[in-house]
């Protein structure tokens, strides 16, 4: 039977109650797993004990740095022609809902077979998230082919739960069928000689990527949605709203990147996730303009002196971004709520919704709500323990 019974053309109220319910429902779930799985150890997640890294890694000239700078440096697509081939390790931070390292490994080096130089291959992939292989597709790839194989059995010795993320990149001057042509051969390629060598089911995964479109973007999607802790109860708050509020699609997004941490258990839509990302752009780049920013203390004391006379947070109408707009085509509205200032929830609603508008605010107020205590909890503790510093400093000044 439905835990959630749902008729079409309600709106139903969420409380606070049933999202704690949810919660526990999905703990227990997840407890069952455990012991029905027994001892055997989940080698597919990354054991990190502290920040996780992302490797970026692959020949020359495969597309790394312009992968590292049109998503985590908002440099344009163009622009990445200007950019010079990386000489040495290139080391960039995430610091957004969770902090993560990527690091650009230069396509000469190989870390493995270097007989000038010896690394100390504990430091690179020990606290590793994830490895991710560019492959360029509009190139002879049989020699990128054969260091990611080598590179994999090197590493399936040591450090098995390393995700290894192929990313099969310049595909979007491909025809559909050649794109797939090529990520079969590579597919085929790999397993095989990782079968030889005894390796099954090894956690190695293929997407299709380019600069030029969202697909990058959905790629890192899949590589960070790996390395959140109980992301199943994520996607099931996602899932519960949808269904509560007749929504077709929500996303949970890191506004800086674009990167969607989270959505609902509905089949995933490209054309879905290309219009909430553009959304978020509009309205991140309104809240830049009109929103409360940090400002420096002597601006803040002009703003906050007469005749106006209180904190710049008061004289601002919302301290959260909040935005809404109706599709042309299909009259189907999309709405967008902070949820802090890293992250933001995006959903699109079928046509009609905006009648049960006060409904859906107030569901999405729980949530929210409830998306806010799930990172609090899952926030590693030295983060929470510096975030109190901050705090105390913010007070005594």
């Amino acid at each position: 039977m439905d835990r959630f019974p749902f008729r079409p053309g309600f709106v139903r109220n969420i409380s606070p109650a049933v999202l704690n319910l949810q919660r526990v429902y999905e703990q227990n779930r997840q407890r069952i797993t455990k012991k029905d799985v027994g001892s055997v150890p989940d080698v597919a997640a990354p054991q990190t004990k502290g920040t996780p890294r992302l490797l970026l890694m692959g020949q020359r000239r495969s597309g790394k740095s312009s992968i590292s700078s049109v998503v985590f440096h908002k440099l344009p697509p163009s622009e990445t022609l200007y950019l010079e081939s990386t000489a040495r390790i290139q080391k960039d931070s995430l610091n957004s809902f969770m902090d993560v390292q990527i690091w650009d490994f230069p396509g000469q080096i190989d870390v493995f077979e270097n007989p000038n130089i010896t690394f100390d291959i504990d430091a690179i992939f020990g606290e590793i998230g994830a490895l991710i292989w560019v492959i360029d597709a509009q190139d002879d790839y049989l020699e990128s082919v054969a260091q990611l194989n080598n590179t994999i059995l090197h590493i399936q010795r040591s450090y098995p739960h390393i995700n290894v993320e192929v990313f099969i990149h310049k595909v979007d001057g491909l025809s559909d069928d050649y794109k797939l042509d090529i990520q079969r051969d590579i597919t085929i390629r790999i397993q095989d000689e990782l079968s030889d060598e005894g390796i099954e089911n090894a956690p190695v995964n293929f997407h299709l990527t380019s600069i030029y479109n969202h697909s990058i973007f959905e790629a890192f999607s899949k590589v960070i949605q790996k390395l959140i802790p109980r992301l199943g109860q994520l996607e099931a708050m996602l899932t519960n709203l949808c269904r509560t509020c007749r929504f077709e699609k929500a996303y949970l997004f890191d506004v800086n990147t674009k990167i969607y941490i989270a959505t609902d258990s509905t089949p995933e839509d490209m054309a879905s996730y290309e219009i909430c990302s553009d959304f978020v752009d509009v309205v991140i780049d309104f809240t830049e303009v009109y929103g409360s920013w940090p400002r420096t203390q002597s601006w803040r004391a002009r703003l906050e002196g007469e005749p106006w006379s209180q904190p710049v947070e008061d004289q601002v109408a919302c301290e959260l971004a909040e935005a809404g707009m109706v599709l042309s085509d299909a009259q189907r509205p999309i709405m967008l709520r902070e949820v802090d200032r890293f992250l933001a929830l995006v959903a699109i609603m079928k046509e009609g919704s905006y009648e049960k508008m006060p409904q859906i605010n107030l569901n999405v107020d729980v949530v929210v709500k409830g998306l806010t205590e799930f990172f609090d909890i899952t926030k590693p503790k030295e983060v929470k323990a510096a975030a109190v510093v901050e705090g105390r400093k913010g007070q005594g000044s």
